[in-house]
């Protein structure tokens, strides 16, 4: 169940010739893929572009009536293989995964994949999160196109420019016999536009046409000495038939090319905020007409030769802007330069920062600097006097990112506090997944985190028999199936380590928008309590309400202190509060428009009885448990308060109990479409407390 339907916007995927297509980046990236004939698909979601394999999946009916085998990948890993399929066939494959922690995982795969080549189009669909808003390592995508020698498409964040890359994507891999990588930042993943679409295509050679005819060529397999002749094959036959189609079909742009003795190199992808910084200094209209010479290019690897050196011919300057480190693209701009004899002065990460998101700001100062340093005249305007932001320290209370409102997650970490206050500090090492909150306030727990699956083997260190201190490890079900079975699970059985993990089971994929995984109920239902066993785990124990605190402490306790050496797993089960939403408010709400009884329950604070030391909130920290000024004005303690954003999950009160707090906390029913008899109940017992009210 993902946290977006695509049921009604796949209509227009059926759109044909000649007709207007509007909507957004993923679904025009769709559509190009049905338009471009492919065969398969795979992927592994993950921002900014999960909402592909959304889409994808929404539209299974259109890629079934053309043939489209569509699949969920185990990993990234498993989706690039999947493009073995194009190897010794004509069949276009695309695949899609967030990078570069999915090209990460991906790498041994799509390295294999380009030291052989392909026969069929490869196109590799990765999504760039980058920037502020990322939520990984802050690394570029061109390093693994370099390495690998695959080439690198950044197309200008607009659609007909992001479906032209898609269709000449698969034509420039077939053409070179080299897979290729389409580069989405997420704002072209998600820009709205509009383009003239064409028809959807049929593959003519299928996959049965392929598994009906099997075929293989010995010179594309990677193994000795074939491998020694595809490094030579890269550089002298692909290679130059890359740059043959991309100069043939102009997959780069330039615009103004004569305007000015000076001009800008930029990546696509930071077209539009390049273009909108040149209007913020009066250099540009917004429909992108230019005063300055732009050279855009849409193939960031490799980088043509001729196209550049006929830009900065003439030219006094060039201003590369180029988002990220290392600067690979003005290291190899230095070199053509150079070595044709070019005097023309290059700029990049001079005047702009060497790391960092460039932003409309960013890129204004430093195209600003870059016109003032070659024709001041063309920004007349006075400079405005420096503005000084006020720093926000001390003013705004820092609100780092936690779990959601009523998350079964939560209470996992409660208990382990809870369980620190009788054992002391464990090491901690996290996961990737929403559980990573934890290492923030109100809990504080976590240490390091290694990557998805891997936080049990990122603990494996501390495996020494000098203590009898565990450690804790923490993985979701998400990473368990991932990687972290194999990874971390059967590396602890293999290496008898005497430690603990948590496998935190909410269901979903839930960090990447609630996608099912493998042991999902509306899936294949697998068991990991059961899987972890298989591989040779013997103390196993299995939670399946993480909202009862003190189970959820008592387990952590005996699997802190047990005298039973070797690997311990805990697995707390409770589905995602985003999803079980997502399915239960539609229900109750359309049961309510019907006239029905519907009971919602609620959590409340006696501001009586609350104490006012705000432990409740310091060992759940859920965002509708708040503090309210204290009625009683004998005291000065604000109270605990429970907003209306409360979702009734209970963990308040679990708390409450579990940690022996202030007896505070209460339970209220609020029933839709009571009964008579409920209606006549409330009625008395209201004027019996108004009764009571009265005479005292």
């Amino acid at each position: 169940m993902a946290e977006r339907s695509f049921k009604t916007e796949v209509g227009k995927l059926r759109l044909g010739a000649g007709e207007l297509f509007r909507g957004e980046g993923i679904l025009a990236v769709t559509k190009a893929l049905l338009q471009s004939g492919v065969s398969y698909i795979a992927g592994y979601q993950g921002a900014p572009i999960s909402h592909l394999m959304d889409v994808l999946t929404d539209a299974n009916d259109i890629l079934q009536e053309l043939g489209i085998h569509l699949e969920h990948s185990a990993s990234e890993a498993a989706a690039a293989a999947a493009l073995a399929a194009s190897v010794h066939y004509r069949l276009r494959g695309a695949v899609t995964f967030k990078s570069t922690v999915g090209t990460n995982v991906a790498s041994d795969a799509l390295a294999n994949l380009a030291s052989g080549g392909v026969t069929g189009g490869a196109l590799i669909i990765v999504g760039e999160d980058y920037g502020e808003g990322s939520s990984i390592m802050q690394e570029r995508t061109h390093a693994f196109a370099m390495k690998s020698q695959m080439w690198l498409l950044d197309p200008r964040p607009n659609l007909p420019s992001i479906v032209r890359a898609v269709e000449q994507g698969f034509a420039l891999s077939e053409a070179s016999h080299t897979p290729v990588m389409l580069q989405l930042r997420v704002r072209a993943c998600h820009v709205h536009g509009r383009f003239i679409a064409g028809d959807n295509v049929r593959a003519v050679f299928s996959l049965a046409h392929a598994m009906e005819r099997p075929a293989r060529d010995v010179n594309r397999i990677v193994l000795p000495p074939a491998t020694y002749l595809h490094e030579q094959e890269k550089i002298r036959t692909r290679w130059p038939a890359a740059q043959q189609f991309i100069r043939r079909h102009a997959l780069n742009e330039t615009f103004a090319a004569d305007s000015q003795d000076f001009g800008i190199i930029l990546q696509g992808g930071m077209y539009n905020t390049t273009v909108r910084a040149l209007e913020l200094l009066g250099l540009a209209t917004p429909f992108g007409e230019s005063q300055v010479p732009l050279s855009v290019l849409n193939v960031t690897y490799p980088l043509m030769e001729d196209e550049v050196l006929r830009f900065c011919s003439g030219k006094r300057a060039v201003l590369l802007i180029e988002e990220g480190q290392p600067d690979f693209i003005e290291q190899n701009l230095h070199a053509i330069l150079r070595k044709a004899g070019i005097a023309t002065t290059l700029h990049g990460k001079d005047l702009l920062p060497m790391a960092g998101e460039y932003t409309a700001l960013v890129v204004v100062n430093g195209i600003r600097r870059f016109v003032d340093l070659y024709a001041p005249r063309l920004i007349a305007r006075p400079k405005p006097a420096p503005v000084v932001v006020p720093s926000l320290e001390g003013v705004v209370h820092p609100r780092p990112p936690s779990f959601c409102t009523g998350c079964p997650e939560r209470p996992i970490f409660t208990a382990m506090k809870l369980v620190e206050r009788e054992l002391g500090e464990h090491h901690v090492s996290c996961d990737i997944g929403c559980h990573l909150f934890s290492i923030l306030p109100p809990f504080n727990i976590g240490a390091t985190t290694m990557g998805y699956g891997l936080g049990w083997a990122g603990a494996s260190a501390f495996s020494t028999p000098e203590t009898s201190k565990r450690t804790i490890s923490i993985m979701g079900d998400g990473g368990f199936w991932h990687n972290g079975l194999t990874s971390g699970v059967g590396n602890a059985v293999f290496n008898r380590n005497d430690s603990l993990l948590v496998v935190v089971d909410n269901g979903y994929s839930a960090a990447t928008g609630g996608q099912d995984i493998p042991s999902s109920q509306s899936a294949t239902c697998l068991s990991i309590a059961d899987a972890v066993r298989g591989v040779g785990v013997k103390w196993v124990r299995s939670i399946t309400r993480t909202y009862n605190v003190a189970r959820m402490r008592d387990t952590l306790r005996e699997a802190l202190t047990t005298h039973e050496k070797g690997p311990k797993v805990i697995v707390a089960q409770s589905e995602c509060m985003l999803n079980r939403q997502r399915r239960e408010r539609p229900a109750l709400e359309k049961r309510a428009n019907a006239g029905q009884r519907v009971v919602r329950e609620r959590f409340g604070v006696d501001a009586d009885t609350c104490t006012g030391d705000h432990s409740c909130i310091r060992l759940s920290g859920c965002p509708s448990l708040t503090i309210a000024p204290n009625p009683d004005p004998l005291r000065k303690d604000p109270v605990a308060t429970v907003l209306d954003s409360c979702v009734g999950c209970g963990l308040c009160g679990e708390v409450a109990h579990a940690a022996v707090l202030c007896p505070s906390f209460y339970r209220v029913a609020i029933i839709t479409h009571p009964g008579a008899w409920e209606r006549l109940r409330t009625r008395v017992a209201g004027a019996v407390i108004s009764l009571l009210q009265r005479s005292a």
